[in-house]
């Protein structure tokens, strides 16, 4: 439910041509599974929290699903830029997470 929020609200406010829905939650996502590793949770509370909630918010099949037919509809830029950018920024708001959840 959540994830369909933020996906809608994102996508309101910025053009369609991009998944700039989908882009915004995989990155807060990440930013928040860091954040989770960073703390000192027992294993099993981490676990939980990374695959139960962060899991379920975010989307790897959405976001491979519209790579895809950005490339159908010959965006090739866009397509590699969809994947270029989402890894990148995955990575670095998944740092960053872990470095806030330990300061």
């Amino acid at each position: 439910m959540l994830r369909f929020l933020v996906d809608r609200s994102v996508a309101r406010r910025l053009a369609r041509t991009f998944p700039y829905g989908t882009l915004t939650v995989n990155i807060t996502g990440a930013a928040l599974l860091g954040f989770l590793a960073g703390l000192a949770l027992p294993k099993d509370a981490a676990l939980l929290a990374g695959t139960g909630f962060v899991g379920a918010y975010t989307t790897f099949s959405t976001w491979m699903l519209e790579t895809q037919r950005l490339g159908e509809d010959r965006q090739m830029v866009s397509a590699l830029a969809n994947i270029v950018v989402s890894v990148v920024l995955g990575l670095a708001a998944a740092l960053l997470g872990q470095w806030i959840a330990q300061i």
